[in-house]
């Protein structure tokens, strides 16, 4: 058993509480990683919040991070102590239907289909104070250490530094592959990106190199303007400068709406509005923020009756455990450049001040 710090949460809309916490040994199938470095992603605010469907609590979050194998139970092979590895919030079991279509980027062991807040054998592998605590999408990277099946992680070049790669567990690929897998964004259209936090960038990164004449960025924080130019966006505006809808604003921007819109935030009221910004016909809109537990739309079928197209990407698309080390090899080549999302580095003790600089949308 290992003793570390963890950040805990103990109960909704409670903060973080930094605690020891025993970290049992892996076992059969499973890894322990020491996690070096972790993101703080929207989703981890949700589970805050008690709007993240199906969470248990007390939990240890985190679900963007990056580490190295400390040990392993029976049977895993894919892995050994010192490798470096980037745990996977969305696992690739390899043997179910989803994951035995090329198309399909799901597995029926993630969250979705059975929640992930214990381990595959029904116990967790933390204690804290002499209490079980929940385990999140069986990442929970704001522990030191913390125990992962073998099939929710991704072996990694030994050459990637994990401060920075860390990135690369949810958020960049979330809003890079958007662009790329899901929408498929043409060379020469014009894309429109509703939210320029980290993931709504990343989207921005992903249809310049896709090849978008005009990327539009489209946020009420107009401080993500200057980072949103320097990532590729062609214009930048934001709703609060308008008296019209924005829907109509970048119709008469582009003559009939864009080619594609992203919806990067997670709100009902911007969902329709970024359907409604794209073209009538031939439009793509591809909702990539996550929203509240329990939230409804309501359209007019028209939008889609002309046939625009609608819809969701679960992680970008990729298939995690295959494409992620291909993802820090296109990082290590410079391909890619996700260290220009990173804007603070704080110690595990400061974990509340990141969130507090998350939600001022710094």
């Amino acid at each position: 058993v290992i003793r570390c710090r963890a950040a805990v949460a103990w109960a909704a809309g409670k903060p973080l509480s930094v605690e020891e916490v025993e970290v049992a040994p892996p076992k059969a199938g499973e890894v322990r990683i020491k996690i070096v470095a972790t993101g703080i992603c929207r989703t981890d605010d949700h589970v805050l919040e008690g709007c993240f469907p199906n969470v248990d609590f007390p939990v240890i979050p985190g679900h963007e991070g990056a580490g190295i194998v400390e040990s392993l139970g029976e049977g895993v092979t894919s892995v050994k102590p010192g490798d470096k590895v980037i745990p996977l919030c969305l696992p690739q079991c390899g043997k179910c239907s989803f994951c035995l279509n090329p198309e399909s980027n799901y597995c029926v062991k993630c969250h979705v289909s059975e929640p992930q807040n214990l381990l595959p054998d029904k116990t967790s592998r933390f204690t804290c104070k002499g209490k079980p605590i929940h385990h999140f999408l069986w990442v929970s990277t704001f522990a030191e250490y913390t125990v992962i099946p073998e099939y929710a992680l991704a072996k990694i070049d030994a050459a990637a530094p994990l401060d920075k790669v860390c990135l690369l567990g949810c958020g960049f690929p979330t809003g890079y592959g958007a662009a790329i897998n899901t929408a498929k964004v043409k060379p020469g259209s014009t894309c429109a990106v509703f939210g320029v936090g980290g993931v709504g960038l990343s989207v921005v990164m992903g249809c310049k190199a896709a090849g978008a004449a005009r990327i539009i960025a489209v946020d009420i924080n107009k401080d993500k303007f200057a980072k949103a130019k320097e990532l590729g966006a062609t214009d930048c505006i934001s709703p609060r400068d308008f008296k019209k809808p924005i829907q109509e604003v970048l119709t008469e921007m582009t003559g009939h709406g864009v080619d594609y819109s992203f919806e990067v935030i997670g709100h009902a009221d911007t969902m329709t509005a970024a359907l409604a910004s794209c073209n009538m016909n031939t439009g793509v809109c591809v909702i990539v923020g996550v929203p509240a537990s329990g939230s409804v739309i309501s359209i007019d079928p028209m939008l889609l009756l002309w046939g625009r197209t609608w819809k969701g990407t679960l992680l970008g698309g990729w298939k995690m455990r295959d494409s992620i080390p291909k993802l820090v090899s296109s990082y290590l080549e410079k391909k890619i450049n996700s260290d220009l999302l990173i804007t603070h580095t704080l110690p595990i003790a400061k974990v509340n001040e990141g969130f507090q600089l998350l939600r001022a949308g710094k």
